[in-house]
């Protein structure tokens, strides 16, 4: 089954939407994002690792992106993700010189859709660091992108809210990450993210109480005994245990091994088929995954050795002062626009300071009450509704 000629130029529709490989992203900003927020949180708090990514996978066409795909982390705000291109940006940089290869995520459309579902309602914080809304239509676009590979959760949305009972269980994968790849003859690199279900670990979901949190802009409601706390104390809706988080490389699915049909005889139960042949292998390597690095999800002796050697830096790396980090870190970056700078994030009262400089934050510590704020600044200009 032969791939399109790379001469062939996309159809127009594509040509038209090429807009969103620059609407947003900003290599600035992640670098940025990275140097002076995230590098932190991952060394003290998230403490990952990447394993079998030393040979970083290269594209079988150079002018088609490779299609990374991971397992969701049920039930929890996708910290995962952010650390994870956290530490490939850092990878990349560090073995290659270049981030030519980072992937780039297709995220659910939800994320972006309110500033509530941003960081710390850090305003298009998704999309600043690389996020393309996840359509058919951008979904194909990203086919013909040079710059970088291309990220997706192929379980969607159910693989958000799977629940805890039902943690490291694989949902039905999309079927349009089979169909591009076959497409535009290009590989599939799944990996695996292991530790991140105990991010916000016994907490289920259940499916009418969902339907009606969409209609909100929050893609389901965690279950658990937390939600007392992100009541009381609202910086806990973002909030993430100390999970340390691995991520595994898998076995590379090469487009030419999916199927000996041409793709003009593929039905859709074809697709179903190898989508789900897809979703068996990677199953299983998955299961070896967590057996290997997902015994003991949380470290506690690590944990506290990391906090011990990164004191100078206390309360940055626990979770009730992220929200005057972010909020110093979007009011520098983007309301004052600087540029290359480092915040003084180890001096004494810097988070005073920050909490002074962002009286927002604040809110973050009223009972109940302080969610009023919160929700006004969250949805102020949201999407809601509208097709993305």
């Amino acid at each position: 089954m032969p791939p399109a000629a790379s001469s062939t130029l996309p159809p127009p529709a594509i040509q038209a939407n090429q807009h969103i490989y620059d609407d947003y992203f900003r290599e600035e900003f992640t670098q940025t994002l990275d140097e002076n927020l995230l590098q932190l949180l991952d060394r003290v708090w998230f403490r990952s690792e990447l394993v079998g990514f030393e040979d970083f996978p290269q594209r079988n066409r150079p002018d088609r992106p490779l299609i990374f795909a991971s397992n969701h982390s049920g039930m929890a705000f996708p910290w995962d993700a952010m650390v994870a291109l956290s530490h490939l940006w850092r990878h990349l940089l560090k073995t290659r010189g270049s981030l030519r290869d980072l992937p780039r995520p297709l995220s659910a459309p939800m994320l972006s859709q309110t500033a509530l579902m941003n960081p710390y309602l850090v305003k298009d914080f998704w999309k600043k660091n690389g996020c393309v809304d996840a359509t058919t239509l951008n979904f194909e676009t990203m086919m013909y992108y040079q710059d970088h590979n291309l990220m997706l959760y192929p379980e969607g949305v159910p693989g958000i809210g799977k629940g805890f009972n039902r943690k490291y269980q694989l949902q039905r994968l999309a079927t349009s990450m089979v169909r591009l790849s076959l497409e535009h003859g290009t590989d599939i690199v799944p990996f695996y993210t292991i530790n991140a279900e105990y991010l916000n670990p016994y907490a289920y979901s259940f499916e009418p109480i969902n339907r009606l949190t969409k209609k909100i802009g929050i893609p389901f409601l965690p279950l658990t005994l937390m939600l007392v706390l992100v009541i009381i104390q609202p910086w806990a809706f973002y909030l993430a245990f100390p999970a340390k988080l691995t991520f595994v490389m898998g076995t590379r699915i090469r487009h030419s091994d999916l199927t000996t049909k041409n793709r003009d005889e593929l039905t859709r139960e074809d697709y179903l088929a190898i989508s789900e042949q897809i979703r068996l292998q990677m199953q299983a390597e998955m299961d070896v995954a967590v057996h290997n690095h997902g015994q003991k999800p949380y470290r506690w002796g690590e944990l506290w050795q990391r906090i011990k050697e990164n004191r100078r830096f206390f309360p940055f790396f626990l979770p009730f002062a992220w929200p005057a980090m972010f909020a110093e870190f979007e009011r520098l970056y983007v309301k004052e626009g600087r540029r290359n700078f480092r915040m003084q994030i180890d001096r004494p009262g810097a988070w005073l300071r920050m909490v002074w400089r962002n009286p927002i934050t604040l809110a973050y510590f009223v009972p109940v009450l302080g969610w009023i704020p919160l929700a006004i600044k969250g949805y102020r200009g949201n999407k809601l509704g509208q097709k993305p």
